[in-house]
């Protein structure tokens, strides 16, 4: 039976022309290359589905506009990402201790001074940086802390404690609206000297608590972590 089939496949080849075989194989190629182009199509259109779902508020529906979108939102999330890195990295405490205080207008002429402190972690460091503050008149209205190791690095953005009241605007007693730069140098020597008692009251607690065989000594945290307060001013009340 299989010789029979053979025999006719063989006659039936041998009554078709070097053409009409040629046509044969260009048409079974041209058929493959269809159904490979359709799968190929497919697989692209469901890719594209699946970018226009993970871009936020997308209205581009041609898919050159929407690989235009995609690349833009790629690099914008590679800007953040570096951008987060880079904060990170300078929030994190350091081995040694330091100190930095610079200060400029905002866009309603108050002064804002942003400091950064890096020093061996304490019980009451907060209440005690609060405090210092308070007794120029200012207050921490952003604070982030990042702790690794007993070291802690505390950012600060400070105002005056009364820049928020209505009587406050346009002017503050003591030197944040409007100030020039003398006032604004000033500002950054005195918050510089009360951070730095600070630090300094760190440093002499340590010593007496070494000198006393350590039986009073504080614990040292561990664990690194970042939390953000939004004000500092109810410290002082502790």
């Amino acid at each position: 039976m299989v010789s029979g089939l053979l025999g006719t496949l063989q006659a039936e080849l041998g009554r078709m022309t070097a053409k009409e075989i040629m046509d044969a194989k260009a048409l079974a190629a041209s058929r493959s290359h269809s159904e490979a182009e359709r799968s190929r199509r497919q697989r692209i259109n469901g890719h594209l589905a699946k970018l226009r779902s993970l871009l936020p508020n997308t209205t581009k529906t041609d898919k050159a506009s929407l690989l235009a979108e995609v690349i833009e939102h790629v690099k914008e999330l590679k800007r953040q990402t570096s951008a987060a890195a880079r904060q990170r990295h300078l929030l994190l405490p350091t081995e040694a201790d330091d100190l930095s205080v610079n200060a400029a207008e905002d866009g309603d002429g108050r002064l804002v001074a942003r400091a950064s402190l890096c020093c061996e972690d304490r019980v009451g460091l907060i209440p005690d940086i609060a405090r210092a503050l308070a007794a120029l008149s200012l207050r921490a209205r952003r604070a982030e802390i990042a702790t690794l190791g007993g070291r802690v690095r505390n950012v600060l953005l400070i105002t005056t404690a009364d820049d928020d009241d209505e009587e406050g605007e346009g002017h503050v007693e003591g030197g944040c609206a409007g100030a020039s730069s003398n006032r604004r140098h000033e500002l950054v020597a005195s918050i510089q000297e009360a951070l730095r008692v600070v630090m300094d009251r760190k440093t002499a607690s340590s010593d007496t608590s070494s000198s006393s065989g350590g039986g009073g000594s504080i614990k040292r945290q561990r664990v690194s972590g970042l939390h953000e307060q939004g004000s500092l001013q109810l410290a002082c009340s502790k």
